[in-house]
């Protein structure tokens, strides 16, 4: 084998170093912001590093209950995001305001 043939080959340890990157500005975005739907927005990129970190060791381990867990976790964040967004709407139309600091009591 050539010595530069794999120069270019992607390792689980750059699969993982992007889903920590992933899940830290997600971590940072749910702790440092007061915005509903960035808090939201937070929240998928942390299912989505999850993802990444899944279906790499699933690729390298070889795998498929890896993947498995992939697809019934992108079902429970598009599950998340639909109620997210339904409780979003409603708080927005009865308060008005979508600045989780606003939002400190649950009566109306």
């Amino acid at each position: 084998m050539p010595a530069g043939k794999y120069k270019n080959m992607l390792t689980l340890t750059h699969f993982l170093i992007l889903s920590f990157i992933l899940f830290s500005i997600g971590v940072a975005g749910v702790l440092l912001r007061r915005n509903i739907i960035i808090v939201l927005m937070s929240l998928e990129l942390i299912f989505n590093s999850v993802n990444i970190s899944l279906a790499a060791f699933s690729y390298f381990m070889q795998s498929l209950s890896g993947t498995i867990f992939v697809i019934f976790n992108i079902t429970i964040a598009a599950a998340e995001v639909a109620i997210g967004l339904a409780i979003l709407v409603t708080v927005y139309r009865r308060r008005k305001t979508v600045y989780v600091d606003e939002l400190d009591e649950m009566k109306g």
